[in-house]
């Protein structure tokens, strides 16, 4: 779908919605705890299927033993994966989180990389990982896609694609590239408080005069977000 194609909200509408968004979550962040770009790298890998309240917890046992990815790169995978059990998946992660420690500490100097493809070729990050990371701790433009971000923008007809990359290139088509981090988040922050998945506030919904399918079930999430859906909430 291109910003021009007929299944596209007007101009309109789309300054309506992104100006209410921006009235109604005015100071829109990651709620993962992170104090540099290491630590947001770290936090985003354990998010999947996994609550950012879960991971805030997790991490500082992490950080406070192992600062960066030097350090972390000398644990073994059994102590990661005690210091991670609480997490979905740990086992993998624990796996993923040392094997990209190592590509950090020597191939970037113990500096997380600022180029998305060299992001997306560590073990454990993904497209969406890469974008949250750019967006949130690089401050470059990127719109990551999850469960929230599919659901609200497929509802509000800003999107078809069915895939987060078809989303995500709908998405980018469609906002102006200086909003796409604030509309990552207020896409996020709409789905958890309103939008929700199985009962959508609608009645109480601050864009719906604007939404097209106000009482509507969207088409079924993509089978990479269906699980991540139910644990992140």
């Amino acid at each position: 779908m291109s910003p021009h194609s007929p299944a596209s909200p007007s101009r309109y509408k789309l300054r309506r919605v992104l100006a209410t968004f921006a009235a109604l979550y005015p100071d829109p962040k990651t709620e993962l705890h992170h104090e540099n770009p290491w630590q947001l790298l770290v936090a985003t890998i354990l998010s999947a299927q996994c609550t950012d309240r879960r991971v805030n917890l997790i991490t500082p046992r992490i950080f406070a033993r192992y600062p960066d990815a030097l350090a972390l790169s000398r644990v073994s995978q059994a102590e990661l994966e005690d210091l991670i059990r609480d997490c979905g998946l740990y086992r993998t992660k624990a796996r993923n989180l040392l094997a990209t420690a190592r590509i950090v500490a020597e191939e970037y100097a113990n500096q997380v990389p600022q180029d998305p493809e060299a992001l997306m070729r560590l073990p454990g990050v993904g497209r969406k990982t890469a974008n949250v990371v750019m967006a949130n701790a690089f401050d470059r433009p990127a719109l990551a896609v999850d469960t929230h971000v599919f659901r609200v923008s497929h509802r509000l007809g800003w999107a078809t694609g069915k895939t987060p990359e078809e989303t995500e290139r709908e998405l980018t088509a469609l906002i102006p590239k200086r909003q796409w981090n604030r509309a990552h988040h207020w896409l996020i922050l709409h789905g958890r408080r309103v939008c929700s998945a199985r009962r959508p506030a609608c009645h109480q919904c601050a864009v719906a005069a604007w939404c097209p399918k106000v009482g509507v079930e969207p088409a079924s999430l993509p089978p990479s977000l269906v699980t991540s859906s139910a644990a992140r909430g």
